[in-house]
């Protein structure tokens, strides 16, 4: 019983740990293509171009935070959310335009 009861906590354990961290990073960029055969995105960023790969569920924001299709942000400048593991892109946004300072 002891056993048995041991086995059972152990794979409780090995389960959580494979449950993942979630931790996010943001590639941040403009985005420059997007190919919808791979489902990848190339971002030009200041030192070089980034490709990522978009996950099959990922949410697509316009500046409004509306529903956007991805074709219609190519040119702009994007966030894109990706999993710190498996390094796909789970969510894409618009960067609202900076305000330009007021002159006084």
């Amino acid at each position: 019983m002891k056993k048995l009861l041991t086995i059972a906590v152990a794979l409780c354990f090995a389960g959580a740990a494979y449950a993942g961290c979630g931790v996010k990073v943001d590639v941040k960029g403009k985005l420059k293509s997007y190919d919808a055969e791979k489902k990848e995105l190339t971002l030009t960023q200041k030192d070089a171009d980034k490709t990522v790969t978009m996950d099959a569920t990922v949410v697509i924001k316009d500046a409004k935070g509306e529903d956007a299709n991805i074709e219609d942000l190519v040119g702009k400048r994007v966030t894109v959310s990706t999993d710190k593991h498996t390094k796909k892109a789970e969510a894409i946004s618009v960067m609202a335009k900076k305000k330009k300072k007021e002159e006084v």
